[in-house]
């Protein structure tokens, strides 16, 4: 069984408020993450703006939490305990840091701390004139292929996350991201410019590099329960994390691999633990056989718990 875990892109205002309203440990996550990073977060995820939420600074503790949420519930609650269920971990981007976390790599409070930090540097390290773009219905080759043509030394872009069959986001400067766009209409594929903060996942985020390796040498890892897998190598890990999350800020997100690789496992279930269904959505694109499972709220809670 994989349990993985959403990334930024899949918050909403709301998110989480029924589960926090029904139990004590669900509020007790959103007020450790409060107070971890001293700052009203809780409110904002209730009751803000979803131009506030959307923040990368907001929106990446802000999706750990609601997430952690959930398998605190499970574990206090249903005395369900995901790591003896998990043969592994993973998490998309930022959820990556929630896997962590889940597995009691790290405490929710440093996992919230870092998680800050790596939203504003991410959000400042190149504040104007990056971009990315989802293009839908074109597979991984033909976009590399694209994106070789259109990559210059002074207009970057690169391919960010391989996330399922036929769905590729590339990242970098606006103009090189236009050029791949424009090249890619030929195809007569869907593509959609996302509206985020940064070039993520390039290396126009090497200016956030330093800030983010500086609070996670400041962060406590211990060794996870389960073993997570790494967006990067796209297979499972114990040990290292702070050097795969640091090469995770300006490279690819190989998210297909990843389920490719635990489908190679033989893992034929997977639970998505997380607000929205994002996940699942790829999952079932790249892996079409694999039982797939979302808990995402009160209702699914309890019906997992049964499962």
């Amino acid at each position: 069984m994989l349990f993985v875990f959403p990334g930024q892109g899949s918050q909403k205002i709301g998110m989480g408020k029924d589960i926090y309203d029904a139990f004590p440990s669900a509020r007790d996550v959103f007020h450790e993450v409060d107070d971890s990073i001293s700052f009203k977060l809780s409110n904002l995820i209730f009751n803000g703006t979803e131009d506030e939420l959307k923040q990368t600074e907001n929106a990446q503790p802000a999706l750990m939490a609601t997430s952690m949420a959930f398998v605190r519930i499970l574990q206090k609650e249903f005395g369900v305990d995901i790591c003896a269920k998990a043969r592994f971990l993973a998490g998309h981007s930022l959820g990556e840091y929630t896997a962590l976390c889940a597995g009691e790599a790290i405490s929710i409070a440093d996992t919230a701390r870092v998680l800050r930090v790596r939203g504003q540097a991410m959000s400042r390290a190149f504040p104007q004139n990056g971009a990315m773009a989802a293009i839908i219905g074109l597979d991984l080759e033909t976009v590399e292929q694209i994106v070789f043509e259109c990559y210059l030394d002074e207009e970057i872009v690169q391919i960010a996350n391989d996330n399922s069959v036929g769905q590729v986001v590339i990242s970098g400067h606006k103009n090189a991201v236009n050029r791949v766009m424009e090249k890619a209409s030929r195809f007569n594929v869907k593509m959609i410019m996302l509206d985020v903060s940064g070039p993520f996942h390039s290396k126009l985020m090497e200016n956030a590099v330093e800030e983010i390796s500086e609070a996670l040498e400041k962060t406590n890892f211990r060794c996870p329960l389960k073993p997570i897998i790494s967006n990067i190598t796209a297979q499972a890990e114990t040990n290292n994390f702070k050097e795969l999350l640091i090469k995770q800020l300006t490279g690819r997100i190989r998210w297909r691999e990843s389920i490719l690789w635990a489908e190679s496992q033989a893992v034929s279930k997977c639970i998505e633990v997380g607000f929205g269904k994002v996940l699942i959505g790829l999952i079932k694109r790249i892996t079409p056989n694999m039982k797939l499972i979302s808990i995402n709220s009160l209702g699914s809670l309890e019906n997992f718990a049964d499962y």
